[in-house]
């Protein structure tokens, strides 16, 4: 279920228990949110007259000719009673984000919010992997958009995973393709939980692993490990490699 914001307005009795204790009367509509986080307002408007910030409760009762709220949140208690009650209503809504392109399954619209694409109809959400970029093209196959992750080199890639799996690319292109530094084991590429590391083949008689960087092999490192550029700099794929520069050492 969506979640929602409540709006109720009218003739009410505002009562605020806590830092300042005070009485108010107006007519005023208070928004519920989501996180439960309710505030009044006036005509003012500007500024809340009232207001309590993710309570630990909030009950409203409602029997559509008047309607009273209580919230909680340790010593402070917010308390709303109409005396003449004008609407009451409930709002699903979303989180905002930039339009991304149309949802395949609903055709309603996708939209990047933080680190997810997300459908605003049907609500299926695609988690996006660090440093990602949305492409303006859609997948051949399923018609979500695909992105643009540097995981060793450029992947261009449906945003879903069960499309196309970034962990397979990789694996694809990187596998073998370095030797572990301490018993000469070809390096694996392995992701069990979705986390793309690359780990000894001789495991576990060696423990030896590194994460794999979010940017693209430039060169070789002295160490024998590839080099990668990522959005803080060069670096080896070694993190605490004695070779890499002090003034690139600090930056990663």
């Amino acid at each position: 279920m969506s979640p929602q914001t409540r709006i109720l307005a009218g003739d009410c009795t505002v009562r605020f228990e806590g830092t300042r204790d005070r009485i108010q009367r107006g007519h005023v509509v208070i928004l519920v949110k989501p996180d439960r986080t309710v505030l009044v307002h006036d005509a003012d408007g500007y500024q809340p007259v009232a207001w309590l910030t993710r309570p630990d409760d909030v009950t409203i009762e409602h029997d559509g000719a008047a309607f009273s709220l209580r919230a909680h949140a340790d010593s402070q208690e917010l308390l709303v009673t109409s005396n003449d009650a004008s609407g009451f209503e409930s709002f699903a809504v979303s989180e905002a984000g930039v339009p991304v392109g149309t949802c395949p399954d609903c055709a309603g619209p996708l939209v990047r919010v933080r680190g997810k694409i997300s459908c605003l109809d049907c609500e299926e959400t695609y988690g996006l992997p660090a440093g990602a970029t949305v492409l303006d093209r859609d997948c051949e196959d399923c018609g979500l958009p695909q992105m643009c992750v540097n995981r060793g080199e450029s992947f261009e890639l449906c945003v879903d995973y069960a499309c196309e799996s970034l962990s397979a690319a990789v694996r694809e292109r990187f596998d073998e393709e370095w030797t572990c530094p301490d018993c000469g084991s070809p390096l694996r590429v392995r992701s069990p939980d979705g986390r793309i590391f690359l780990g000894c083949d001789d495991y576990p008689d060696c423990e030896t692993s590194f994460s794999f960087p979010s940017g693209v092999v430039v060169d070789d490192c002295e160490c024998g490990l590839p080099r990668f550029r990522t959005a803080s700099g060069e670096r080896c794929l070694d993190g605490g490699c004695e070779a890499t520069p002090e003034s690139e050492s600090a930056s990663l």
